[in-house]
């Protein structure tokens, strides 16, 4: 008995979940002026109205009336927003939800082999399609070309430089001036300088190795998932590469054709579904763990190195005025190259870079006098 009150608990909150995304759908549909994206919110709608009605069926197995179809607060809302404000307020929470749900399913006996929950993953990556900015209307080499340009690496590239050579300005920059702050005669604060460019250096590229090796493991597990898909429910499949060119600006009819000559060559079909869901290059998937550790590596020692180059040829005070000078240089051309990742204004920028950097300079100098001072005592 108490097995089957779980189960009816579980049916109902799968068909609340439902009844709310179909009630969105319908009313994102309603308010978006663009006809093809209004289509696609329809069919979206259509297919979780499908799913609600596979929810009550499985409340009637049980004996039991499913009851009044009635939205809950959050999806009265988001029709109200939607009709108020239109379709483009609410699809970033929407797709947030859908993609949080997205394996809602997976692991719910009564859902296996109906195909709900491979529907639920098309719904959440047709979604996100959707909200990142596909412009409705462009469609063709333009189209290809405006995400080309979107998806190139280069913007995280710029990123990761930019930070992997500020991560090493600052932290040997902080480092050095504690060890001379202590009062250590300059051959322990060259020796102290090449450790922490080394140490974090190498920290950086085992954590660069990781992480991208990670993803593409990651990526390589979804490309495998996308093929099993493919393979075991082709119509589905269809269906969502249907939607995405619907969303990119063709006709129902034209997409639905595009969709069909993809899927007659499992190559092909599948490269196109890495690409459009999962926005990948399936030749590349992520780049190369080996790369991106060894530019982590150079970067961060590029900025290391700044610091310490005075007391190489230096001691005392001079060391550490001329080591604030190239490090004040440094934190100034970092914060110049920041801005363009944010856009900012470059004086704004570099000028709180320089500010940042100095106060972790000036900190720890102060604690290494402190803790030279307890013990040299």
């Amino acid at each position: 008995m108490a097995q089957v009150t779980t189960d009816e608990a579980r049916y109902r909150s799968n068909r609340q979940g439902e009844i709310d995304s179909a009630i969105v759908y319908r009313a994102m549909a309603r308010a978006e002026p663009d006809a093809r994206l209004a289509s696609v919110y329809l069919r979206l709608a259509e297919v979780e109205e499908r799913h609600l009605g596979f929810w009550e069926d499985q409340i009637r197995a049980l004996g039991h009336d499913p009851g009044p179809r009635r939205p809950s607060w959050r999806a009265r809302a988001m029709r109200l927003l939607a009709g108020r404000f239109g379709a483009q307020l609410v699809l970033p929470t929407v797709a947030t939800l859908e993609r949080v749900d997205q394996t809602a399913y997976d692991d719910q006996p009564e859902a296996e082999g109906t195909g709900l929950p491979e529907d639920e993953r098309s719904h959440a990556r047709v979604l996100r399609y959707i909200a990142g900015g596909s412009p409705a209307g462009v469609a063709g080499e333009t189209l290809g070309k405006l995400e080309g340009r979107h998806r190139a690496p280069g913007g995280n590239s710029l990123r990761a430089a930019v930070l992997g050579a500020n991560d090493g300005l600052t932290s040997n920059l902080a480092l050095l001036m504690g060890v001379a702050g202590s009062g250590l005669p300059g051959r322990a604060i060259v020796i102290a300088g090449i450790s922490g460019l080394l140490a974090g250096a190498c920290s950086m590229a085992i954590g660069e190795w990781i992480s991208v090796q990670s993803a593409r493991e990651l990526y390589r597990r979804q490309v495998s998932t996308e093929a099993s898909e493919l393979r075991t429910v082709p119509d589905e499949e269809q269906e969502e590469l249907s939607l995405i060119y619907e969303a990119k600006g063709l006709p129902p009819e034209e997409a639905a054709e595009v969709a069909e000559r993809l899927m007659a060559d499992h190559r092909m079909a599948l490269d196109t579904m890495v690409r459009e869901e999962l926005g990948l290059d399936p030749s590349e998937l992520g780049g190369s763990p080996n790369t991106a550790a060894g530019a982590s590596f150079v970067l961060f020692a590029i900025g290391a190195v700044l610091p310490l180059i005075p007391f190489l040829f230096a001691t005392g005070m001079a060391a550490i005025g001329t080591a604030i000078g190239f490090a004040a240089i440094g934190l100034l051309v970092i914060g110049a190259l920041i801005t363009l990742l944010t856009g900012r204004n470059v004086l704004f920028s570099a000028s709180r870079q320089l500010v940042f950097g100095m106060v972790a300079a000036g900190v720890t100098f102060g604690l290494g006098r402190l803790i030279g001072a307890a013990v040299g005592g």
